[in-house]
């Protein structure tokens, strides 16, 4: 088991309507070291990212989700809205299409491996918001 994240470490919210795999991106990126906040559909994202943007550096967001707001509208109102907050779209049946992600937001088929969200994390997020373990 990994060392709980430091009080200093970048939060990151992880957006998933199934549970499963919301705690298993939420482990990954706690693993990496990040502080993470949940939620399990595109408006309670929302909701939470106007609360606390100041603090996330990290949207982790399914596409396929119940509510008003799929992945790709929250990834977008989120990259219009907070531009210092990363983007990472994860999803196993849909696939981008072109102006369905923001310039700077990247996208990961489902099943993911901490190895690819880890290098994915790595070349999006400025050295000042990556975790420790994610640096050099």
């Amino acid at each position: 088991m990994s060392q709980p994240p430091a009080p200093s470490a970048p939060y990151a919210l992880v957006v998933d309507d199934d549970s499963l795999i919301r705690m298993t991106a939420m482990d990954i990126l706690e693993d990496a070291g990040f502080r993470t906040f949940e939620a399990e559909d595109g408006d309670a994202a929302m909701a939470l990212l106007a609360e606390r943007h100041a603090v996330i550096v990290l949207l982790f967001t399914d596409v396929q989700m119940p509510g008003t707001r799929n992945g790709f509208a929250v990834a977008r109102e989120t990259a219009r809205q907070w531009p210092h907050i990363a983007i990472v779209v994860a999803s196993g049946n849909t696939r981008p299409e072109p102006g369905d992600l923001p310039d700077r937001a990247r996208f990961i088929a489902k099943p993911f491996s901490a190895d690819i969200v880890h290098t994915h994390l790595k070349e999006i997020l400025p050295d000042g918001q990556k975790p420790a373990s994610l640096r050099g």
